[in-house]
């Protein structure tokens, strides 16, 4: 850990960077059981996207719409391993490919806590740069849950890193949701992008996101996730929207 907060350190700073379109999502920390395959489609549209242009080759994110394919698969019961497939409808029509990420989460087991969760979630992107322009990056997010009665709260404290030399970025994400048992969650869900860990930038210049979210619990094995985001800043996408379906094949469940 040491060694990589050394290279966090000697990187130049850049530019925050916009929300990632491509995977809206709070960690909650919990993890496919062991030997269990998960698949999620995360889509998501930039209704409307800010006027402010990125650096080139980085396209406007401006009536943009995301598809990506999630893969996961339980190595055991505190460790999954995942995927992502991107890919991008541009508002002219083109649909494109967008770029993969691989990634490895370290969770604590269910036997731990049954109110609390910690984890770890490592990801190592390769995004062409007309989406990303920095095309090679490494997340750090760790994660922080803990359920209060039918109230849960869920910090992810994002560190974003440019491969290319060009700095990291503090890009934190939180989740607050009021369930109904076995029927649908409701909450909020908050989004930022500080800038520089070294140096944060001008409020003016960060980007701040809040979703109303609602998630359906009534089936089992299966998650939709839904929400719209609204930019809080000059710098953000004035509004998005968000779909999340995902489902754990689960082979335990044996008849009666």
């Amino acid at each position: 850990m040491s060694t990589l907060i050394a290279i966090i350190g000697v990187v130049p700073s850049r530019a925050a960077c916009a929300l990632d379109a491509f995977e809206i999502q709070v960690y909650d920390g919990t993890a496919d059981a062991a030997g269990t395959p998960g698949l999620e489609l995360h889509v998501n549209d930039v209704v409307r996207g800010s006027t402010m242009a990125p650096p080139p080759p980085e396209l406007a994110s401006n009536h943009q719409a995301h598809f990506t394919l999630e893969p996961s698969y339980g190595v055991t019961s505190f460790w999954e391993l995942g995927a992502y497939l991107q890919t991008a409808l541009r508002a002219d029509g083109t649909f494109d490919f967008a770029g993969v990420k691989a990634r490895s989460k370290l969770v604590t087991p269910p036997s731990w806590s049954t109110t609390r969760r910690l984890g770890l979630n490592l990801e190592v992107s390769d995004i062409p740069a007309r989406y990303e322009v920095e095309r090679w990056g490494l997340e750090l997010r760790p994660i922080f849950a803990q359920d209060l009665g039918r109230f849960s709260v869920v910090v992810n404290p994002i560190v974003d890193v440019a491969l290319t030399g060009a700095g990291a970025t503090f890009e934190p994400a939180a989740e607050i949701l009021f369930a109904w048992p076995q029927l649908v969650s409701v909450g909020l869900e908050y989004y930022a992008d500080l800038g520089d860990i070294e140096g944060f930038s001008r409020v003016r210049d960060q980007k701040h996101y809040l979703f109303e979210v609602a998630n359906l619990l009534r089936v089992r094995n299966f998650e939709l996730n839904v929400g719209v985001g609204e930019g809080l800043t000059a710098t953000s996408n004035p509004f998005t929207a968000k779909l999340i379906l995902g489902y754990q094949f689960d082979d335990s469940r044996a008849p009666p």
